[in-house]
């Protein structure tokens, strides 16, 4: 605050106080999380379903592999994505906003990795079991580039290009 009890603008073009920052951050943290963790525990339903179905017995060791990561992966994604959520209960009211916005964008962070590699295994045991072999690296490759590029390497490019330097 200046001495006329205006804010004072910072550098990020916000007027808001750590506090502030740390309150909107994790609002916008929240709405992120629920996007992705729908779509990995709908994901992680379905996988838990493959199982218990006639042609899962009739599946080479090798799909069984594949399902049983998959399955883990799902599993520990769906962990990591709900994580914050349990993060947050057991801070809240502890005055640490700030750190718990970090820690809950860690959690969140690892939590799409292990949705990535997810999604990755999980379109490999479906291919593999739907199409010819042959064809199954490249199309999950493909596969694997897009996500890459659009989680990854696209908000990267954009971080860079239009965040200034301080």
């Amino acid at each position: 605050m200046r001495d006329d009890g205006k804010d004072v603008e910072r550098g990020d073009g916000r007027n808001e106080t750590e506090q502030e920052r740390a309150d909107r951050q994790w609002q916008e943290l929240v709405q992120e999380i629920r996007v992705a963790q729908t779509g990995v525990q709908i994901l992680f339903g379905f996988l838990l379903t493959v199982a218990f179905t006639p042609q899962f017995q009739g599946l080479a060791q090798t799909e069984k592999t594949i399902y049983i990561v998959t399955v883990v992966l799902g599993s520990l994604a769906t962990g990591a994505l709900i994580g914050p959520v349990a993060f947050h209960r057991i801070v809240s009211g502890r005055r640490i906003k700030p750190q718990a916005v970090v820690w809950a964008s860690r959690l969140t962070f690892t939590g799409l990795v292990l949705l990535l590699a997810t999604l990755t295994t999980a379109l490999f045991l479906i291919l593999r079991v739907a199409t010819d072999n042959t064809v199954v690296p490249w199309l999950v490759a493909g596969v694997l580039a897009w996500y890459l590029l659009c989680w990854f390497v696209l908000p990267l490019w954009a971080r860079s290009r239009y965040t200034s330097e301080h």
